[in-house]
Protein backbone atom coordinates (compact mmCIF):
# COMPACT_ATOMS: atom_id res chain seq x y z
CA UNK A 1 0.00 0.00 0.00
CA UNK A 2 1.37 3.25 -1.03
CA UNK A 3 -0.52 6.07 0.52
CA UNK A 4 0.97 9.83 2.17
CA UNK A 5 0.08 10.11 5.56
CA UNK A 6 -2.87 13.12 5.38
CA UNK A 7 -0.30 16.01 7.03
CA UNK A 8 2.37 14.86 4.79
CA UNK A 9 3.22 18.42 4.77
CA UNK A 10 3.87 18.44 8.80
CA UNK A 11 5.39 14.80 9.26
CA UNK A 12 8.46 14.71 7.94
CA UNK A 13 11.14 13.18 10.69
CA UNK A 14 12.05 10.47 12.28
CA UNK A 15 14.60 9.43 15.31
CA UNK A 16 16.06 6.21 15.77
CA UNK A 17 17.77 5.81 19.26
CA UNK A 18 20.23 3.12 17.28
CA UNK A 19 22.75 2.71 20.19
CA UNK A 20 22.22 4.44 22.90
CA UNK A 21 24.58 2.95 25.42
CA UNK A 22 28.02 3.60 22.61
CA UNK A 23 29.34 7.17 23.85
CA UNK A 24 32.59 8.16 24.43
CA UNK A 25 32.01 10.94 26.39
CA UNK A 26 30.31 11.81 29.77
CA UNK A 27 28.17 14.60 29.70
CA UNK A 28 26.75 16.05 33.02
CA UNK A 29 23.19 16.41 31.74
CA UNK A 30 23.17 13.00 29.89
CA UNK A 31 20.78 11.14 31.26
CA UNK A 32 22.16 7.92 30.49
CA UNK A 33 26.26 8.61 30.56
CA UNK A 34 26.67 11.51 32.78
CA UNK A 35 29.01 10.41 35.41
CA UNK A 36 25.74 11.79 38.20
CA UNK A 37 23.63 8.95 36.15
CA UNK A 38 22.66 5.29 37.44
CA UNK A 39 20.24 4.99 34.66
CA UNK A 40 22.39 1.47 33.16
CA UNK A 41 22.22 -0.05 36.43
CA UNK A 42 18.10 0.87 36.74
CA UNK A 43 17.51 -0.37 33.28
CA UNK A 44 19.56 -3.78 33.94
CA UNK A 45 17.64 -4.09 37.47
CA UNK A 46 14.15 -3.31 35.07
CA UNK A 47 14.93 -5.39 32.20
CA UNK A 48 17.93 -7.62 32.33
CA UNK A 49 19.49 -5.57 29.32
CA UNK A 50 23.19 -4.40 29.57
CA UNK A 51 23.20 -3.00 25.90
CA UNK A 52 20.50 -2.02 23.40
CA UNK A 53 21.36 -1.83 20.19
CA UNK A 54 18.83 -1.88 17.15
CA UNK A 55 18.73 -4.89 14.93
CA UNK A 56 20.16 -4.20 11.75
CA UNK A 57 17.38 -5.78 9.82
CA UNK A 58 14.89 -3.22 11.03
CA UNK A 59 16.73 -0.41 9.59
CA UNK A 60 15.61 -0.99 5.39
CA UNK A 61 11.85 -1.55 6.84
CA UNK A 62 11.70 1.68 9.08
CA UNK A 63 13.27 3.88 5.54
CA UNK A 64 10.63 2.01 3.67
CA UNK A 65 7.62 2.87 5.99
CA UNK A 66 8.76 6.36 6.27
CA UNK A 67 9.70 6.93 2.71
CA UNK A 68 5.61 5.89 2.19
CA UNK A 69 4.58 8.48 4.68
CA UNK A 70 6.69 10.84 3.00
CA UNK A 71 9.42 11.75 5.61
CA UNK A 72 12.09 14.02 4.76
CA UNK A 73 14.36 13.00 7.47
CA UNK A 74 15.69 10.43 9.31
CA UNK A 75 17.74 10.98 13.00
CA UNK A 76 19.93 8.63 14.00
CA UNK A 77 20.80 7.92 17.73
CA UNK A 78 20.67 11.13 19.80
CA UNK A 79 21.66 9.04 22.93
CA UNK A 80 24.65 8.15 22.47
CA UNK A 81 27.50 9.11 19.66
CA UNK A 82 25.75 7.40 16.23
CA UNK A 83 29.04 7.11 14.75
CA UNK A 84 29.83 4.50 16.69
CA UNK A 85 26.45 2.27 15.79
CA UNK A 86 27.95 -0.45 13.80
CA UNK A 87 25.56 0.02 11.25
CA UNK A 88 25.79 3.87 10.78
CA UNK A 89 26.89 3.36 7.01
CA UNK A 90 23.43 1.47 6.44
CA UNK A 91 21.87 4.84 6.72
CA UNK A 92 23.63 7.10 4.32
CA UNK A 93 23.01 4.00 1.78
CA UNK A 94 19.61 4.10 2.39
CA UNK A 95 18.99 7.78 2.64
CA UNK A 96 20.12 7.33 -1.56
CA UNK A 97 18.21 4.84 -1.97
CA UNK A 98 15.27 6.38 -0.67
CA UNK A 99 15.71 10.05 -0.98
CA UNK A 100 15.15 10.80 2.36
CA UNK A 101 17.90 12.94 4.23
CA UNK A 102 19.76 12.31 7.33
CA UNK A 103 19.91 14.78 9.64
CA UNK A 104 23.35 13.58 12.22
CA UNK A 105 23.77 14.84 15.75
CA UNK A 106 27.55 13.72 16.58
CA UNK A 107 29.86 15.47 19.78
CA UNK A 108 32.75 15.99 17.03
CA UNK A 109 34.80 13.33 18.08
CA UNK A 110 34.38 11.55 14.79
CA UNK A 111 35.68 7.62 16.02
CA UNK A 112 36.71 4.67 14.39
CA UNK A 113 37.25 6.61 10.61
CA UNK A 114 39.08 9.93 9.31
CA UNK A 115 37.46 13.09 9.34
CA UNK A 116 37.66 12.67 5.37
CA UNK A 117 36.91 9.15 5.53
CA UNK A 118 33.15 10.72 7.50
CA UNK A 119 32.95 13.54 4.87
CA UNK A 120 32.28 11.19 1.99
CA UNK A 121 29.42 9.36 3.12
CA UNK A 122 27.67 12.42 5.14
CA UNK A 123 27.62 15.50 2.99
CA UNK A 124 25.60 13.65 0.29
CA UNK A 125 22.74 12.83 1.79
CA UNK A 126 23.12 15.04 5.10
CA UNK A 127 20.71 17.99 5.56
CA UNK A 128 22.29 18.68 8.73
CA UNK A 129 25.23 17.81 11.05
CA UNK A 130 24.72 19.15 14.28
CA UNK A 131 28.04 19.11 16.44
CA UNK A 132 27.52 19.49 20.36
CA UNK A 133 29.54 22.18 22.03
CA UNK A 134 29.66 23.59 25.17
CA UNK A 135 31.77 26.56 25.46
CA UNK A 136 34.50 28.46 23.60
CA UNK A 137 36.97 27.47 26.49
CA UNK A 138 38.72 24.23 27.14
CA UNK A 139 38.04 24.83 30.93
CA UNK A 140 34.24 25.01 30.61
CA UNK A 141 33.98 22.51 27.69
CA UNK A 142 35.98 19.75 29.08
CA UNK A 143 34.12 20.16 32.68
CA UNK A 144 30.87 19.92 30.55
CA UNK A 145 31.40 17.37 28.32
CA UNK A 146 33.81 14.82 30.13
CA UNK A 147 36.66 13.05 28.16
CA UNK A 148 36.38 15.87 25.15
CA UNK A 149 39.99 17.05 24.06
CA UNK A 150 38.76 20.76 23.61
CA UNK A 151 41.03 21.26 21.11
CA UNK A 152 41.25 18.33 19.23
CA UNK A 153 37.35 18.83 18.99
CA UNK A 154 37.92 22.17 17.32
CA UNK A 155 40.43 21.26 14.66
CA UNK A 156 38.00 18.26 14.16
CA UNK A 157 35.11 21.06 13.38
CA UNK A 158 37.55 23.10 11.37
CA UNK A 159 38.34 19.98 9.20
CA UNK A 160 35.33 18.95 8.76
CA UNK A 161 33.73 22.90 7.13
CA UNK A 162 36.67 22.93 5.22
CA UNK A 163 35.89 19.50 3.67
CA UNK A 164 31.91 20.86 3.47
CA UNK A 165 32.86 24.05 1.56
CA UNK A 166 34.61 21.97 -0.56
CA UNK A 167 32.30 19.21 -1.44
CA UNK A 168 29.86 22.12 -1.81
CA UNK A 169 32.02 24.07 -3.86
CA UNK A 170 32.90 20.71 -6.27
CA UNK A 171 28.56 19.43 -6.03
CA UNK A 172 26.61 22.56 -5.59
CA UNK A 173 24.82 20.53 -2.75
CA UNK A 174 25.30 22.66 0.85
CA UNK A 175 24.77 20.41 3.97
CA UNK A 176 24.45 22.77 7.11
CA UNK A 177 26.91 22.31 10.19
CA UNK A 178 25.17 23.09 13.92
CA UNK A 179 26.27 24.01 16.87
CA UNK A 180 24.00 22.71 19.68
CA UNK A 181 24.54 23.58 23.47
CA UNK A 182 22.43 22.85 26.32
CA UNK A 183 21.87 25.96 27.77
CA UNK A 184 23.24 26.14 30.97
CA UNK A 185 24.17 29.09 33.67
CA UNK A 186 27.94 27.15 34.01
CA UNK A 187 28.54 27.54 29.97
CA UNK A 188 26.40 30.17 28.42
CA UNK A 189 28.39 33.45 30.16
CA UNK A 190 30.65 32.20 27.21
CA UNK A 191 27.67 33.23 24.80
CA UNK A 192 29.42 35.76 22.88
CA UNK A 193 32.80 33.87 22.74
CA UNK A 194 30.96 30.78 20.97
CA UNK A 195 29.51 32.56 18.11
CA UNK A 196 33.06 34.27 17.48
CA UNK A 197 34.06 31.06 17.51
CA UNK A 198 31.27 29.47 15.17
CA UNK A 199 31.92 32.53 13.13
CA UNK A 200 35.99 32.12 12.77
CA UNK A 201 34.97 28.11 11.82
CA UNK A 202 32.12 29.48 9.15
CA UNK A 203 29.47 27.41 11.82
CA UNK A 204 25.88 28.37 10.03
CA UNK A 205 23.75 27.88 13.16
CA UNK A 206 23.71 27.79 16.56
CA UNK A 207 20.91 25.67 18.15
CA UNK A 208 19.91 25.18 21.72
CA UNK A 209 17.67 23.93 24.81
CA UNK A 210 17.37 24.30 28.14
CA UNK A 211 18.52 21.96 30.69
CA UNK A 212 16.59 18.70 31.58
CA UNK A 213 17.50 18.68 35.47
CA UNK A 214 18.05 14.81 35.64
CA UNK A 215 20.38 14.87 38.85
CA UNK A 216 20.45 17.11 42.21
CA UNK A 217 24.29 17.86 40.81
CA UNK A 218 22.90 19.92 37.98
CA UNK A 219 20.07 21.36 38.89
CA UNK A 220 21.76 24.97 40.49
CA UNK A 221 23.27 25.10 36.47
CA UNK A 222 18.92 25.69 35.29
CA UNK A 223 17.77 29.28 34.24
CA UNK A 224 14.28 27.99 34.94
CA UNK A 225 15.15 28.11 38.98
CA UNK A 226 14.69 31.95 39.78
CA UNK A 227 13.44 35.38 38.99
CA UNK A 228 16.80 36.61 38.66
CA UNK A 229 18.30 33.18 36.91
CA UNK A 230 15.45 33.99 33.98
CA UNK A 231 16.87 37.66 34.22
CA UNK A 232 20.16 36.41 33.62
CA UNK A 233 19.24 34.23 30.59
CA UNK A 234 17.49 37.37 28.79
CA UNK A 235 20.53 39.30 29.47
CA UNK A 236 22.15 36.47 27.28
CA UNK A 237 19.69 36.24 24.67
CA UNK A 238 20.41 39.88 24.11
CA UNK A 239 24.47 39.30 23.70
CA UNK A 240 23.65 36.61 21.48
CA UNK A 241 21.57 38.52 18.72
CA UNK A 242 24.35 41.38 19.53
CA UNK A 243 26.97 39.00 18.73
CA UNK A 244 25.77 37.29 15.38
CA UNK A 245 25.86 41.21 14.02
CA UNK A 246 29.17 41.32 15.11
CA UNK A 247 30.89 38.36 14.17
CA UNK A 248 29.73 36.87 10.86
CA UNK A 249 30.89 34.26 8.78
CA UNK A 250 33.46 34.63 6.22
CA UNK A 251 31.15 34.60 3.78
CA UNK A 252 29.14 38.07 5.62
CA UNK A 253 26.19 36.19 6.57
CA UNK A 254 25.08 36.19 10.03
CA UNK A 255 24.69 32.82 12.10
CA UNK A 256 21.54 31.54 12.50
CA UNK A 257 20.68 31.88 16.32
CA UNK A 258 17.34 28.99 17.16
CA UNK A 259 15.59 28.72 20.84
CA UNK A 260 17.05 31.58 22.09
CA UNK A 261 14.39 33.04 23.47
CA UNK A 262 14.00 35.64 26.07
CA UNK A 263 11.81 34.83 29.36
CA UNK A 264 8.58 37.04 29.34
CA UNK A 265 9.22 38.38 33.06
CA UNK A 266 6.20 40.55 33.28
CA UNK A 267 3.58 37.22 32.52
CA UNK A 268 5.27 34.13 33.64
CA UNK A 269 2.65 31.31 33.45
CA UNK A 270 2.54 28.88 36.61
CA UNK A 271 4.06 25.58 36.14
CA UNK A 272 1.10 23.32 35.51
CA UNK A 273 -0.16 25.82 32.71
CA UNK A 274 0.59 25.97 28.71
CA UNK A 275 -0.13 29.09 27.06
CA UNK A 276 -2.98 28.38 24.94
CA UNK A 277 -1.43 29.68 21.78
CA UNK A 278 1.30 27.16 22.07
CA UNK A 279 1.50 24.02 19.60
CA UNK A 280 4.21 21.32 19.95
CA UNK A 281 6.95 21.47 18.02
CA UNK A 282 6.76 17.43 17.80
CA UNK A 283 3.01 16.11 17.50
CA UNK A 284 2.12 15.20 14.15
CA UNK A 285 5.97 15.87 12.82
CA UNK A 286 7.96 13.22 14.06
CA UNK A 287 8.30 10.17 15.51
CA UNK A 288 10.69 8.29 17.71
CA UNK A 289 11.71 4.61 17.61
CA UNK A 290 14.04 3.15 20.60
CA UNK A 291 16.60 0.52 20.09
CA UNK A 292 14.23 -2.10 22.07
CA UNK A 293 11.34 -0.85 19.03
CA UNK A 294 9.37 1.57 21.28
CA UNK A 295 7.48 4.23 19.44
CA UNK A 296 7.40 7.40 21.29
CA UNK A 297 5.57 10.69 20.09
CA UNK A 298 8.33 13.06 21.62
CA UNK A 299 12.28 13.32 22.84
CA UNK A 300 11.67 13.74 26.80
CA UNK A 301 13.52 11.52 29.00
CA UNK A 302 12.37 7.95 29.10
CA UNK A 303 10.98 7.54 32.38
CA UNK A 304 8.61 11.14 31.59
CA UNK A 305 7.36 10.19 28.24
CA UNK A 306 6.48 6.68 29.35
CA UNK A 307 3.32 8.96 30.35
CA UNK A 308 2.03 10.14 27.27
CA UNK A 309 0.56 5.69 26.94
CA UNK A 310 1.62 3.07 25.07
CA UNK A 311 2.10 3.63 21.02
CA UNK A 312 3.23 -0.06 20.30
CA UNK A 313 6.65 -1.15 19.37
CA UNK A 314 8.46 -1.59 15.87
CA UNK A 315 8.21 -3.79 13.81
CA UNK A 316 4.76 -5.56 14.94
CA UNK A 317 3.84 -1.82 14.85
CA UNK A 318 3.33 0.28 12.03
CA UNK A 319 4.44 3.83 11.55
CA UNK A 320 0.97 4.64 10.15
CA UNK A 321 -0.91 2.71 12.58
CA UNK A 322 0.63 4.33 15.14
CA UNK A 323 0.12 8.07 13.43
CA UNK A 324 -3.88 6.92 12.92
CA UNK A 325 -4.20 5.57 16.46
CA UNK A 326 -6.96 6.61 18.41
CA UNK A 327 -4.50 6.83 21.51
CA UNK A 328 -2.10 9.29 19.03
CA UNK A 329 -5.02 11.48 18.18
CA UNK A 330 -5.81 11.77 21.61
CA UNK A 331 -2.89 13.19 22.46
CA UNK A 332 -2.37 15.33 19.33
CA UNK A 333 -5.73 16.98 20.44
CA UNK A 334 -5.32 17.11 24.60
CA UNK A 335 -1.60 16.98 25.07
CA UNK A 336 -1.71 20.36 27.04
CA UNK A 337 -3.02 18.45 30.13
CA UNK A 338 -0.44 16.07 30.54
CA UNK A 339 2.46 16.90 33.09
CA UNK A 340 5.52 16.04 31.00
CA UNK A 341 3.58 18.56 28.53
CA UNK A 342 3.76 20.94 31.29
CA UNK A 343 7.81 20.74 31.97
CA UNK A 344 8.87 20.22 28.75
CA UNK A 345 12.38 22.00 28.11
CA UNK A 346 11.79 21.53 24.03
CA UNK A 347 9.25 24.05 23.80
CA UNK A 348 9.98 28.06 23.96
CA UNK A 349 9.08 30.07 27.20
Amino acid sequence: MNYKYKNANKFNRITLDTNPEDCNLHCIMCEEHSIFSNFKEKLFEKTGIKRRLMPKEWIEPIFAQANELGVKEIIPSTMGEPLLYQYIELFFELAEKYNIKINLTTNGTFPKKTIQEWAKIIFPVTTDTKISINGSSAFIAENIMQGIDFQRQIQNIKEFVQLRNQYFKASGYYSRITFQLTFMQNNMHEITEIVKLAAKLDIDRIKGHHLWTHFDQIKPFSFENSLESRKKWNEIVEKAFSSVEKFRKTDGNKIILENFVPFDLEKVLPKNEIPENYECPFLEKELWISAAGKISPCCAPDELRNSLGDFGNFPKTKLSEVLFSEKYLYLVKNYKVFEVCKICKMRKP
